[in-house]
């Protein structure tokens, strides 16, 4: 056996020797090395394989034909020697990603810790409608954020997460009031050391404010928009060109002074004939308010165009909901009623190929109404706290605790006087 090991230390980078009594096994050169390596036809598939060896000369001319022998011997039997070294690998690292994962799964990330904050604290209690806005936080705003742990999470790292959406504050703001419930349901719940710090209850405090709304590209400020008294008379009468049921909808935020949201979902067996009139019963439950202990059913006389419309719907659909839908929740969604508004602007520039009738007064959405009637009630003299029950809002404080008086019988006088008042402005 003839090896020249002059000649394998001349070699260049790409280059290689072989040994002439072993065929296959060649002695190759890389820019730092010599290694040994046996190329051969595969028994499996005939392909053209090679397999490492080791490093010359550390693995001498002798042991490398020795190896050599063994190899060439596993072919003759069927042996894929570098296929075999590939699964090996392949089951290595396989092996590997299951150690990570697990240690991964015992790992408490700050991901993780939203993930227990969702189950123990948000969902069973709070709407799920809220409580899939919260998932959705986090699902969409935490990003590599989310794979720190508590403990890893700065000051620093905390203002710059928040720094980087100060471009949607209101968002922002959400973000920082989850995570620090987040924080405070770990250390509640043992999940976090009491040396982590709630950086989120810290930072940012007062620097997270909406910025307003825009229309036509541009800023209008954050100021709540009130319909004038001409305005309203305007858009009862222009309401007919909406399709009935947004008419029927926009009519009750007026009328009732109640929630979008709430009047969608208003079902049969919430209306009742009463001694002084029709009433409509909202359960808790289904209140905004439903979380807070003190809440009640919110309670709404129907009167003038609101009973009419609803007496109506009672007549004319068949099914539980007064605006029932085809879809999921079985009754009309919110966003459909703002949608239909939002077509009618004269501002609104989708779909310019639909041919449609503009609204005739500046840009509105419908739960502007509401703020709107309430702003009429506080015009024609109506008690704040009378004006605070026909909204739905809990009274506040030691108020909230003593006073318990339900104000049904005032309700139905200024939704009355409400009602007067708007028939006034809808015929001048």
């Amino acid at each position: 056996m003839q090896f020249d090991a002059r000649a394998a230390k001349l070699l260049t980078a790409g280059q290689h020797c072989t040994i002439t009594e072993c065929p296959g096994l060649r002695l190759e050169a890389t820019t730092t090395t010599r290694k040994w390596v046996y190329r051969y036809k595969s028994p499996v598939d005939g392909k053209m394989r090679q397999v490492k060896i080791g490093e010359w000369p550390s693995l001498s001319v002798s042991a490398a034909v020795a190896a050599w022998e063994r190899l060439r011997a596993d072919r003759a039997g069927g042996v894929d020697a570098a296929a075999l070294k590939k699964q090996a690998l392949a089951d290595t690292r396989a092996a590997a990603a299951i150690e990570r994962a697990a240690a991964s799964a015992d790992r408490l990330t700050v991901r993780r810790l939203c993930g227990f904050y969702l189950a123990g604290r948000v969902e069973g209690h709070r709407k799920e409608k809220g409580a899939a806005e919260v998932r959705r936080v986090f699902d969409t705003m935490l990003g590599e954020f989310g794979d720190l742990t508590p403990d890893q999470v700065t000051r620093a790292a905390a203002f710059n997460l928040l720094e980087s959406y100060l471009h949607i504050p209101v968002q922002a703001a959400k973000l920082r009031a989850e995570l620090g419930g987040a924080w405070d349901y770990g250390l509640d719940s043992g999940r976090l050391s009491d040396s982590v710090p709630n950086w989120w209850r810290l930072i940012m405090r007062g620097r997270l404010r909406s910025k307003g709304r825009k229309v036509g590209g541009e800023s209008i400020g954050t100021g709540k928009r009130v319909l004038s008294a001409d305005e309203i008379g305007i858009l009862i009468r222009w309401l007919p060109n909406f399709t009935r049921l947004i008419e029927d909808a926009l009519t009750l935020y007026l009328w009732t002074c109640a929630r979008g949201g709430e009047i969608l979902m208003m079902e049969r067996r919430e209306i009742s004939e009463e001694p002084d009139g029709m009433w409509w019963t909202l359960p808790k439950a289904k209140t905004k308010n439903a979380r807070h202990e003190g809440a009640t059913d919110f309670r709404v006389p129907l009167v003038g165009r609101a009973a009419a419309i609803v007496r109506r719907r009672l007549e004319t659909e068949t099914g539980s909901y007064l605006f029932p839908s085809s879809g999921a929740l079985g009754y009309v969604e919110q966003k459909v009623v703002g949608v239909a508004v939002w077509t009618r602007r004269q501002t609104c520039t989708s779909r310019p190929e639909l041919k449609r009738s503009r609204l005739p007064m500046a840009d509105w959405t419908p739960h502007d109404l509401r703020r709107s009637s309430r702003t009429l009630l506080a015009a024609l003299g109506c008690p704040e706290e009378v004006g605070e029950a026909l909204l739905g809002h809990m009274k506040g404080g030691i108020v909230g605790v003593y006073n318990r008086h339900s104000y049904d019988k005032e309700r139905r006088i200024w939704l009355a006087r409400l009602s007067d008042h708007l028939e006034v402005l809808a015929a001048s």
